[in-house]
């Protein structure tokens, strides 16, 4: 086996053990994505969440704003941890529908509020809103989560 195939299966094994050693379920449960753009679960419980996120240059537009797929991934995280928290973490949500109205540009740190607002056994329906430093509200969503058993 040659050094280069040999050091990237190191490296991915690596890698494995990493993030294996990370929950997968909880509301700090590993999420690779959420955790490259900084995301922050800070509370999570009886069907409302609170995640956020600090701006950093690579996260803004070409306006000198949040990104609204940063805003996105925060009102759907928000919203999901809302839904999971309703039901103790005890199954996992995939995001069926999102509908997001942007408000206004943001900037500095931005904090998503998520609330489950109803549902049954298979679906939780959640809205959430974002606001920036200022404490304006940048954006707002609702949407749709599937209850599905953990993999």
């Amino acid at each position: 086996m040659s050094r280069q195939l040999a050091s990237a299966q190191q490296q991915q094994q690596q890698q494995s053990l990493e993030e294996g050693d990370r929950p997968r379920s909880g509301p700090q449960r590993y999420v690779p994505f959420s955790e490259h753009i900084g995301l922050r679960v800070e509370s999570a419980e009886a069907g409302e969440a609170v995640v956020s996120v600090e701006l950093r240059p690579e996260l803004m537009n070409n306006h000198a704003s949040g990104h609204g797929g940063v805003l996105m991934t925060l009102l759907d995280s928000a919203m999901a941890h809302a839904a999971l928290s309703r039901v103790a973490y005890a199954r996992e949500v995939v995001t069926v529908d999102m509908h997001v109205a942007f408000m206004r540009p943001n900037s500095g740190r931005l904090q998503a509020q998520g609330r489950a607002t109803g549902g049954g056994r298979s679906v939780c329906f959640c809205e959430a809103t974002v606001t920036d430093a200022s404490g304006e509200v940048a954006a707002r969503a609702m949407g749709t989560f599937r209850y599905r058993d953990p993999a």
